[in-house]
């Protein structure tokens, strides 16, 4: 793992101690919405067997809400609201359970070449009723030229250099590229440069997105892929 993937990785590990923020279940119900049903049955599970199936760390199990489910729905004011949205490297289904259940109206791609992950991010789906997945497992790279999405997302992949290989041939002329990342993104913007101009993207935006007060923000990077040559 490069050391900027070390760093997207620290998404999905517990800072100072492992005590979750006390986040009151009215502040959560009013920002989920009609989803919040949804994702809460969604952050149980996770919590009940996450970390049996190896999907999250031991240290991680304390802080469901505030390190996966809200750092994961950060993502989705960026999303459209309908059309075809993939989430590359799904594992656990952060960010494209919560997607799924925050834009019931998208199509949903949870793309995710591990059989065992698969299994989960299947039984997630039907057991949660989230209608609008379809699970294609597989490594990114092998779908692109199967289909093209109105917005791909990630969620500690890999460094923006291998990420935008991975995810703008995925992405429509004028769609979007919409990823979680770690906060020292922006020096991996230069080393990105050569694959954006040669697949089309143009300059990349980076958004500190925030959820409900008290939480921390996450940073979310937006590039469009833009359409005609270059």
């Amino acid at each position: 793992m490069s050391r900027d993937e070390e760093e997207d990785q620290q998404m999905h590990d517990a800072a100072d101690g492992n005590a979750e923020p006390e986040i009151p279940k009215e502040a959560l119900a009013e920002y989920f919405g009609a989803s919040y049903p949804t994702i809460a049955q969604f952050a149980d599970r996770l919590r009940e067997e996450g970390e049996l199936r190896g999907l999250i760390g031991p240290r991680e199990v304390p802080r469901i809400w505030d390190r996966h489910i809200l750092n994961s729905a950060a993502v989705v004011p960026f999303l459209p609201e309908r059309g075809l949205i993939a989430d590359i490297g799904s594992g656990a289904g952060l960010p494209g359970v919560v997607v799924a259940a925050m834009r019931p109206d998208a199509t949903v791609y949870l793309v995710e070449p591990m059989e065992r992950r698969c299994a989960w991010l299947a039984e997630i789906a039907s057991d949660l009723a989230l209608s609008n997945i379809e699970i294609k497992r597989g490594r990114a790279e092998e779908y692109h030229g199967a289909f093209e999405c109105d917005a791909v997302t990630s969620r500690a992949v890999a460094a923006l250099d291998k990420l935008v290989r991975l995810s703008l041939p995925l992405v429509r002329p004028g769609g979007e590229m919409i990823v979680l990342k770690g906060r020292n993104v922006a020096r991996e913007i230069e080393p990105a440069r050569k694959a954006l101009r040669r697949l089309r993207g143009a300059e990349p935006e980076i958004v500190d997105a925030a959820t409900i007060p008290g939480v921390e923000t996450t940073t979310v990077v937006r590039i469009v892929r833009q359409t005609g040559s270059r």
